[in-house]
């Protein structure tokens, strides 16, 4: 649970596993002291294309006790570190403050901060309660303004402070940006070992800033392109444990694993519906392929398409309208999109070379994909109606872009020929960084927000 002083407590979805959020008594005792005033002007605009990150001041949070002093240090890198790699905020660097902050609650002597040239400071406190839990708070303030913007203050086990780094770090986002945040979220991905012509392929998951890491199969069996329920912690991939490739589906938070079929000729695993009750796939059939739409609950399948040619890689629009594919039915592979019960496709790709692996933006604006053109392989953007086309990086291979919760940072993976490794980069082209992982990485599936 979370608390939010400029509103009263309300139920979010049920907490899972160790990863659970408790409000506690007595949340109110800072709430007359963090109300959020009317006309604060601090605001970073992220609809221009060249943003000028926002300088903003993170002191270590205080700590209630010695023993505290780790965590609320961890708590600070890790908020820190998310917002220097969204590539949307300057942190400054702390050699550089001249106050120290003490006391959370006081209010901030501006002019100390003004001088270094922040824009926005974040302050906080990390305490241990008498029944064994982390209670953390933070407020942010407009510097020049003199005001506070926000404040909140959660309670949780401690080991889940990581957890509350990253709610946090997305809290500050949203609030200067006005957008949702992205870092309270997984990565599902698939880690490949060994050498290039005998790898071991396990499922694994991380958190966005590749911190976690825990695998979800020994790698007894190949597995491939995994894909995240919109709504749920769940993925669908495939796996060639015994000839033919089969499709399961997968709790992460349980282990529970299900068969949804075995699928000869299938490339890719399904992807889910927005209201995840059903998935959509491509099945080869002699020489072509078709789309299929099943539902979980009675497994019936409905075709989608009927046509000579190679249709595959479907993705569902946010609001279930529509999907979008790639086809050869024009000569080459191109993304098409039509209406999500079948009918009449329009193709929508019209750059130069071959357009493959779209995947719709949660936000509904682009449809990502990869691009073949010159030997090079691209991962690129363009609009529904087939407009705006930009391509974001190019290289000797990358492939497989999956959108963040919020749809502003695309990640990939790209293999120069040793082995491939995870990027993200802004859907503006401009702020590539590589994903920490603990050997080769591939196929990777951005989680929906955990904090609901």
């Amino acid at each position: 649970m979370i608390f939010d002083p400029n509103s009263t407590p309300s139920q979010f979805g049920q907490p899972v596993g160790r990863r659970r959020l408790l409000l506690g008594a007595g949340a109110g005792a800072i709430a007359t002291m963090m109300a959020r005033p009317a006309g604060a002007v601090v605001r970073l605009d992220v609809t221009q294309g060249n943003v000028q990150p926002m300088p903003i001041a993170l002191p270590d949070f205080v700590a209630g006790t010695p023993t505290e002093a780790d965590t609320a240090r961890n708590v600070t890198a890790i908020i820190t570190g998310n917002l220097q790699r969204s590539g949307l905020f300057a942190p400054i660097n702390p050699q550089a403050f001249t106050d120290k902050i003490t006391n959370s609650d006081a209010v901030p002597r501006f002019a100390d901060w003004r001088v270094i040239n922040a824009q926005a400071l974040v302050t906080g406190r990390i305490t241990k309660q008498g029944d064994g839990r982390l209670k953390a708070e933070f407020r942010l303030w407009d510097v020049f303004a003199g005001q506070q913007l926000d404040g909140k203050q959660y309670f949780t086990t401690p080991d889940n402070w990581r957890r509350i780094a990253h709610i946090i770090s997305d809290q500050i986002y949203e609030r200067l940006t006005g957008e949702k945040g992205y870092f309270d979220s997984r990565i599902v991905f698939v880690d490949e070992t060994g050498p290039k012509d005998h790898r071991v392929k396990r499922l694994a998951i991380m958190d966005q800033d590749g911190a976690g890491v825990r695998y979800l199969t020994r790698g007894d069996d190949l597995v491939l392109t995994p894909r995240f329920n919109p709504t749920t912690q769940e993925i669908t991939y495939m796996s060639y444990g015994q000839g033919d490739p089969r499709v399961y589906l997968l709790n992460i938070e349980t282990g529970q694993r299900e068969i949804v079929g075995n699928f000869p000729g299938m490339t890719f695993a399904p992807r889910f519906s927005p209201d995840g009750q059903r998935v959509i796939m491509s099945l080869q059939q002699g020489a072509n392929s078709n789309l299929f739409v099943m539902d979980l609950r009675s497994k019936q399948t409905t075709r989608l398409t009927d046509t000579p040619a190679i249709d595959t890689s479907p993705c569902y629009s946010p609001d279930g309208s529509r999907i979008c594919f790639e086809s050869d039915r024009g000569g080459t592979q191109q993304i098409y999109v039509m209406p999500a019960a079948g009918g009449p496709a329009q193709r929508i790709s019209f750059g130069e070379g071959q357009h493959s692996t779209p995947v719709w933006s949660p936000r509904g604006d682009y449809i990502a994909f990869t691009g073949q053109a010159r030997g090079q392989f691209s991962i690129g953007i363009l609009k529904p109606d087939g407009s705006g086309e930009r391509v974001l990086v190019e290289s000797f291979h990358n492939e497989g872009p999956t959108f963040a919760p919020n749809g502003r940072v695309l990640m990939y993976f790209s293999d120069p020929g040793k082995g491939p490794s995870l990027y993200t980069i802004d859907i503006t082209g401009r702020n590539q960084l590589k994903v920490p992982t603990p050997s080769y990485a591939s196929d990777p599936a951005w989680s929906p927000l955990l904090s609901y």
